[in-house]
This record gives C-alpha cells, structure tokens and sequence, in this order.
C-alpha cells in the first residue's frame, strides 16, 4: 500500500510568507508529517509554525514521547508580546507500510477519515497539557486500509467564508465539498485533492482573498504507480539485451530519456522508433513514441530543463518534452531510474550551454526534489 500524500496552501491577503508550515519525510518505511499554524500571520507566525514543525518532525522520527515532546515544543516558542502565550497549532501524523498511524492534534480543526464513501469518527485520548492549562492535545491510533483518505487543515480553511456564511464553512461544509469531489472523481490525487480544498475555501470569502492563510493536507492510501525511466547506454554494451528486457518487463508506465538509449532499445527489442510528435519545441528536441513506451523524449536537454520545472516555485507541465516528463513524474508514485554509466562525448561539447551537467549529476538533483519537495519514492540504479 502506497501512502499519497501531499498539501496545498494559500497566503493570507497581503501577506508575504505562509503562516502554515508543512514538512514531511519519509524514512525506513514509514511516512511522518506535520502541519502547524503560527499565531497570527506574517512572518512572526512563519517562524512560530516553522519551529514547531521542524521539532515535531524530528521528535516524531526519533520516537519520543509525545507529551513530552509536545510540552517541550509549547515551552520552546517564543512568547506573544500581546496575547502573553507561546503558540501555534499543529496536526502530525506518523504512519508505517503496513497502515498503521498515530495522529496527533493540538489547536487545529479535527481531521477528516473517509472510507467507502463515508466518514468516520475513530476514537481519540484527550490529554491536557500541564504547562498550558486551556490547551489539550488529541491523539488516534488507526489502522489504514486501501481506498482510505484523510485530510487535515489549517483553521483557514474552516474558518473561511465568515460573514458569508452565518460561522463560515466549518468542517461539516469543508466534508461536504470533499464528498461531492470524490462523488465525481474517486481516485483524484491528494495534490489535486489538497489544491482544490485550498481553492474552495479562498473562493468562499466574499472578495476572493484569504483572510488567513489557508492549507489543507490530503492523504490518499492506494496501491502505488510505479514507473521507470531508462536514461543513457549502459557502461557494458555486451549486457544492452539484460537491460532491454528489464525495461520491456517492467510492469508499470515507462520513459526513455536519451536518442541513444532508445536507438539501443529500438534495436535490441526490435521495436521501431516512430516519428516525432511535433510538440511546442521551445528550444528542445520532439518527443518520439515506441510501442508500449508511455514518453520518449532527448536526454539531457530535456532532462536538465525537467529538472528546473520540478525546481519552480510550482511544478510547470508545459506542452513541450520536458513539460511531459514533469507531467510523468507527478503521476508516479515510486520513480524507479535506469542510468546508463557510459560517457557520451556530446555532453563535453564546447558549443553546448554551459549549464548542461552530465546525467548523474542531473538525475541526482532530480530525485532530490522528487523525495524532498513530491514526496515520492525514488531509487537509482546505474548501469
């Protein structure tokens, strides 16, 4: 089982940093993540959410106690010169392969369980706080099963729509909206999920403009979307066959990153290389097809400009070769590299830009920001 996960948000109106902080990681099987709200907005709320993310993060990876932890977190914050309190919400989640999750929520609005089209109320153990008398915080143990969502939010999110609406939307209209999306797209993505809980609530408000700043969490339990991207000849031109067959094998969507590495498997699998799609070029090489190949694309032109989209503030999928990868990328779930380890001379060609890095480096930088920045699983295998 695949544990989808991703989150979107939405700056307060006028504001120039995020007053929710989310971060995630994912180590030895298990999938940790956190979502906090600082007090207020600005900057001074950025650094309260941040804080207490990061330490959150790093306590729940290290398997402490979560009382302590939370306690130590509370006492850690800088003090509100006008409220007198140390404080920013958070939402944490801490779930192994198996589906086995521990959530923790202190302050944010309560998370949302849909299973089969209906949502469930799991129990929870309420512990106050002895530091902070009026704050408490509520922790789950579940079990997840395939076809599983969760959501968590920011009370951006709940609380949008004030005056619009009599109490705003609420988390009974926020569930609402999620049951009519899943009614007309069942296995929609967590990012696209996420994004459009996000965009629900700006446009709740009267003028369309966040009046806090607003994130939503989605979590999507599923089996996994493998892929595989072949990039570059083999080191052993003697074993191109062995890995031409585990390319033609492979049981999930496929790419080919390189003319050379499709010449190789045009040959060895005796499958032709058609003509190329005559896409939006700007400035790269056209993206080719192969029977049973899902993309077919240049290498390292393609691959260094994927590279700078996945890098961008938001992923860009434009209508050219590198747009396509990105687009590849995004709808995987365990991202699996075949890396030839081969030398090709026109990488050292003086008349090519001099950004172009070899395709180690290039690949690496990639599945940096595909683990970091997507939340996927990555594994190079270099050959």
């Amino acid at each position: 089982m695949f544990i989808d996960i991703d989150c979107a948000q939405q700056k307060k109106y006028n504001q120039n940093a995020y007053g929710d902080c989310f971060l995630s990681k994912r180590t030895q099987g298990r999938l940790i993540a956190v979502l906090s709200d600082g007090l207020g907005s600005g900057i001074k709320a950025n650094i309260l959410s941040c804080m207490t993310a990061a330490m959150l993060l790093k306590f729940l990876e290290a398997g402490s106690n979560i009382q302590k932890a939370c306690e130590i977190i509370m006492n850690s914050l800088p003090v509100c010169q006008v409220r007198k309190i140390s404080y920013s919400t958070f939402s944490a989640i801490d779930c192994s392969s198996d589906g086995t999750a521990r959530i923790v929520e202190e302050g944010n609005p309560q998370f949302i369980r849909i299973r089969n089209g209906e949502v469930l109320e799991p129990e929870c153990k309420i512990i106050a706080s002895t530091t902070f008398p009026d704050r408490c915080m509520r922790i789950y143990n579940i079990k997840l099963e395939p076809g599983d969502r969760l959501i968590f939010c920011s009370d951006g999110v709940t609380q949008s729509g004030l005056g619009v609406l009599k109490l705003g939307l609420r988390r009974e209209g926020l569930i609402d909206l999620i049951m009519n999306k899943l009614k007309t797209k069942p296995d929609i993505s967590s990012r696209s999920l996420s994004k459009y809980i996000v965009r629900c609530a700006q446009y709740t408000e009267a003028d369309k403009k966040a009046k806090d700043d607003i994130s939503a969490v989605s979590i999507y339990c599923r089996e996994p979307r493998e892929s595989l991207i072949f990039t570059g000849p083999p080191f052993h031109a003697e074993n191109d066959k062995i890995y031409a067959d585990l390319f033609k094998n492979f049981s999930g969507k496929k790419a080919i990153c390189g003319g050379a590495t499709a010449n190789i498997l045009s040959r060895e699998l005796n499958i032709p290389i058609e003509n190329q799609i005559p896409l939006s070029s700007d400035n790269l090489p056209f993206v080719s097809q192969m029977e049973g190949v899902n993309l077919v694309t240049e290498g390292i032109l393609t691959l260094t400009r994927a590279c700078e989209y996945l890098d961008a503030p938001e992923p860009v999928i434009n209508d050219n070769a590198a747009g396509q990868l990105v687009k590849f990328f995004l709808e995987s779930d365990c991202i699996n590299f075949m890396v030839g380890a081969k030398l090709n001379q026109a990488h050292y060609d003086p008349g090519l830009p001099v950004e172009i890095e070899i395709r180690k480096n290039i690949i690496k930088k990639i599945s940096k920001l595909l683990e970091e920045k997507y939340i996927k699983k990555v594994t190079v295998q270099y050959i």
